[in-house]
């Protein structure tokens, strides 16, 4: 039996509000309004989560919504050039088609035992494959939250509170005793030109925050270390990545 969207909504708002209280503001339910009538997101299904004040739409969530949509199909593999097995690192390369003659929405995902909670070390093979696929299919459906299988950082570790204290994270342009990490993003997007707009998009959907400014110091070293690495080894498919985010385009990186 379909459920309608402002009966699926109603149903959200009180789980909702049972869930997570007071962090439910009035923009959050309307955000939560939209994802229940564009998309048939349902909490009790598992399709969402709030965190952080955020919502995040899960795996679940989104291989329900390509089901509901009669998702053509969805191929995932890995990256050879960027996986290192006895490192435990991988990387995955995904596409959806969304029917038959659909020539695909493609998206990158990687893990490795320092950008996974260490509940699934072993498993960052899947881990990856996962995100490559989250991200494919959030194009293909035009979803604009990030899904929580990408966050890194919620999957580190978590401090105990002293430490937390003693070992803040670190600002994006902080210095560490080491260049700024902006700079060395500058100097690498200057030297193999890459459209400094389109970098930024990418960085934002890789470290999984709505703007770039959120990210901590830690992710973006981590995106700023495989940006260059990818256009070292292969720029024409990172070229490919970069414009897959052409319709995102922001200000300048």
């Amino acid at each position: 039996m379909t459920v309608s969207a402002d009966c699926l909504f109603r149903r959200n708002r009180r789980l909702a509000r049972l869930r997570w209280g007071p962090a439910i503001s009035r923009d959050a339910l309307e955000t939560l309004r939209s994802f229940s009538k564009d998309f048939c997101f349902s909490i009790s299904s598992g399709d969402l989560l709030f965190l952080d004040r955020r919502w995040y739409v899960t795996h679940v969530g989104l291989i329900r919504l390509a089901r509901r949509n009669r998702c053509h199909g969805i191929l995932a593999e890995p990256a050879q050039e960027f996986c290192d097995p006895k490192e435990a690192r991988w990387a995955f390369r995904a596409t959806v088609y969304k029917s038959r003659t659909c020539r695909g929405f493609v998206g990158y995902g990687d893990a490795d035992p320092l950008n996974v909670s260490p509940l699934v070390h072993g498993a960052e093979m899947r881990v990856a494959e996962t995100r490559a696929v989250n991200r494919a299919l959030r194009k293909a459906y035009g979803i604009g939250i990030c899904s929580v299988e990408e966050i890194g950082s919620f999957a580190e570790p978590q401090q105990s509170s002293r430490e937390s204290k003693k070992l803040p994270p670190q600002p994006v342009n902080g210095n560490n005793g080491g260049p700024k990490v902006r700079d060395r993003l500058c100097q690498i997007i200057r030297h193999h030109q890459l459209d400094p707009n389109l970098v930024k998009a990418y960085a934002t959907d890789f470290c999984g925050v709505k703007a770039l400014r959120d990210a901590t110091r830690e992710q973006v070293e981590t995106f700023v270390t495989q940006l260059a690495d990818w256009a070292e080894k292969d720029r024409s498919a990172l070229l490919c990545q970069l414009n897959s985010y052409l319709g995102q385009k922001e200000g300048a990186a």
